[in-house]
């Protein structure tokens, strides 16, 4: 059974046979006891999913619709800002492997969480920054991790941060052709996000499982890092 949050109504017509195209997981696995989800929002989902699935210990991504009203939204109809839905990944962990901690070290890095309802030349609400957790852990994580996040930003001259983080929002799944869409031939190089260049430390309840070695891969410094990195899982040396 799926979650009541998770909607598995778009995609194709048996969606038990849909798969990562870079991981080769099932995209809609029901959990298993070891492995936790959650959904982040940081731009265009094309390039986000790809900053994901590169952790060690992602089991499986996919893109989708989250945080708004409507009912299992297309692509045009959450383009048109009508909908409050955002573009966002959903995530599947295993837990021994990758803590959340983790996770929300990714996400404040990879854009920047200032920018209202835009990231980079991208306006809409529906590319605004969210975090929506499924587990208490997850939500003291995520709100102790934007305090100190802000904390930092601050010493940069940044301003307030304006992400969403909420708890048990419907994911809709997007489209298939946008699922893992930066490693599928012909796909088209983009990412819209703005990453501030600002590391995100120690915070309280933090439980980093990766090593340093694994943030070397991601060097924001880089215009568009994310598209100009491998496609492949980043590997524990």
């Amino acid at each position: 059974m799926f979650p009541s949050w998770l909607s598995s109504s778009r995609g194709t017509v048996d969606s038990s046979e849909e798969r990562h195209a870079v991981l080769g997981s099932p995209l809609r696995a029901p959990l298993m006891t070891d492995q936790e989800e959650a959904i982040f929002a940081c731009g265009c989902f094309w390039g986000a999913e790809k900053g994901f699935w590169r952790l060690p210990g992602v089991v499986t991504t996919a893109v989708g619709y989250a945080g708004g009203e409507m009912t299992d939204p297309t692509y045009q109809q959450v383009c048109s800002g009508r909908t409050g839905h955002t573009e966002g990944v959903r995530v599947v962990w295993s837990t021994p492997a990758i803590d959340f901690s983790d996770l929300l070290k990714l996400f404040w890095e990879c854009h920047d969480p200032t920018q209202g309802d835009r990231q980079g030349n991208d306006s809409g609400s529906q590319y605004r920054s969210a975090i929506y957790t499924t587990t208490e852990r997850q939500m003291a994580l995520a709100l102790a991790s934007r305090d100190a996040y802000q904390e930092q930003l601050n010493s940069r001259g940044y301003g307030a941060i304006t992400t969403e983080i909420k708890a048990d929002q419907t994911f809709y799944f997007a489209e298939p052709y946008h699922q893992q869409y930066l490693a599928k031939p012909g796909s088209r190089p983009y990412c819209s996000a703005m990453p501030t260049q600002t590391s995100l430390g120690d915070f309280k309840g933090a439980g980093y499982r990766l090593p340093s070695t694994i943030w070397a891969q991601y060097d924001w410094s880089i215009s568009h890092c994310v598209l100009r990195s491998d496609n492949s899982p980043i590997a524990l040396s």
